[in-house]
């Protein structure tokens, strides 16, 4: 059978399993099973899949997720990031635009806690739209700003979606979240500047208010007590690799040791607490090595009936410079992005794109991050980002409709936008990092 008859048949079914309703991974393994038995030899491919399986989840690379999902579920669940939340406010006083800089603050330090996009833009829902919406700051400057830094989870360590993406893609995990910690703070400086300059030339989109005067010893001390311990988390995840004192396996574990001691002298460690952080643990651990477990046998399926091969072949035949090519792959992610949710698209494409990547030349980490800043993107792409849906249900009643949500986010689009273009044009922000513990 052609090369293109079974990526038709194959992308089809998959399609075909999405529309009905059937999860991800069990979408995938669907496909795997039949595959494996009509295209690689009846019962001798299912006992392959077997193998395949077994092989794609026995890495010890792969020992760092349930370590970063539990570090975050541990933050998360003994209410560490409300009082991050609250001292992050206090130092920006009666500054334009005060509560959108404040989400784009938070967003940040919560990146570091969560690894989850969804997780920090209903936190961040909770906490600011209803405080927004009182002082009358528009939609731009109150969901848009929330949305946009929610997904700087995704883009700064630890972050869920990019040790999947490092996985699937075969990508070191420890040199990856060390390429994406420049990726990430420019991205947040870009939000930054945005809210600033917006707000100084139409101020009426954020009014100022009344603030309550702080001491300024009270803020230090909150600092001191809520955000600099983070500092030590942040050095356990990413100090102790570029330093070389550890792999990305040990630093995890030190990252997840040091996150239980830190909720514990806050107060908010409890069994209750423990038991809930494991099982959401658990579960989200499950979930990855399915994924991975899926995609990775897909991707030999595709390599064994030469799709693979077929498509590299294809776009390495094209008269256009391999620049040209590298942005036509990325809009057509981001098309993607537009319909279908982060996971489902890294997993139909990563095992197609990644060959791809390696031959037109491209250093697969600079790739893999400018793919990482694309699948972030889909996260608050209309019509059906998935944040997008976790910020309605988060805001008050229906004082907000997802036409006015999609609005809001367009800028914070753009803004991502122009980082691809800038992580395009200088690949060394993401490899330069990484070169250091080389």
């Amino acid at each position: 059978m052609d090369w293109w008859l079974v990526i038709f048949f194959i992308f089809g079914s998959l399609f075909l399993l999405f529309i009905i309703g059937l999860p991800i991974a069990f979408s995938f393994l669907t496909v795997n099973l039949v595959g494996a038995m009509l295209l690689w030899n009846g019962t001798a491919g299912i006992n392959q899949l077997v193998l395949n399986i077994f092989d794609s989840v026995s890495k010890f690379s792969l020992l760092p997720i349930p370590m970063f999902i539990l570090m975050g579920e541990i933050m998360f669940r003994t209410g560490l990031g409300v009082k991050v939340f609250e001292t992050i406010g206090k130092w920006f006083g009666r500054l334009p635009g005060r509560l959108s800089i404040v989400a784009v603050g938070s967003g940040s330090f919560f990146s570091v806690l969560s690894g989850s996009s969804v997780a920090s833009t209903a936190l961040l829902g909770s906490l600011l739209v209803s405080d927004m919406q009182k002082k009358g700051y528009s939609h731009a400057m109150s969901v848009g700003p929330i949305l946009g830094s929610a997904g700087l989870a995704t883009m700064i360590p630890p972050t869920a979606l990019g040790i999947l993406l490092a996985s699937l893609a075969s990508i070191p995990v420890g040199h990856f979240l060390i390429a994406i910690v420049l990726p990430g703070i420019l991205l947040a400086t870009l939000f930054f500047l945005y809210i600033v300059i917006r707000n100084f030339l139409q101020p009426g989109l954020a009014p100022t208010y009344d603030v309550e005067k702080i001491p300024l010893s009270e803020k230090i001390m909150d600092t001191i007590k809520y955000i600099l311990p983070l500092g030590i988390i942040v050095f356990l995840l990413l100090g102790v690799i570029i330093l070389g004192f550890g792999t990305p396996t040990q630093s995890a574990a030190l990252g997840a040791i040091g996150t239980v001691i830190l909720s514990y002298f806050y107060g908010g460690l409890t069994w209750k607490s423990i038991r809930d952080s494991l099982t959401g643990t658990f579960k989200s651990s499950v979930m990855i090595f399915m994924i991975i477990v899926g995609s990775t046998t897909f991707g030999q399926i595709l390599s064994y009936t030469g799709v693979t091969q077929g498509l590299v072949q294809l776009v390495s035949n094209l008269n256009y410079p391999p620049l040209v090519i590298l942005i036509l792959l990325q809009i057509s992610l981001l098309i993607l992005g537009c319909f279908m949710e982060p996971l489902s698209i890294m997993m139909m494409t990563l095992p197609v794109l990644m060959p791809i990547a390696g031959g037109m030349g491209f250093d697969p980490l600079w790739f893999g991050v400018i793919m990482l800043l694309n699948m972030q993107m889909a996260t608050i792409t209309p019509p059906f980002g998935m944040d997008l849906f976790a910020m309605k249900a988060v805001v008050p009643d229906d004082s907000i409709t997802m036409v006015q949500i999609y609005k809001s986010v367009i800028p914070f689009i753009l803004l991502n936008g122009i980082l691809m273009l800038i992580l395009i044009l200088f690949p060394s922000l993401s490899l330069w990092l990484p070169s250091l513990i080389q």
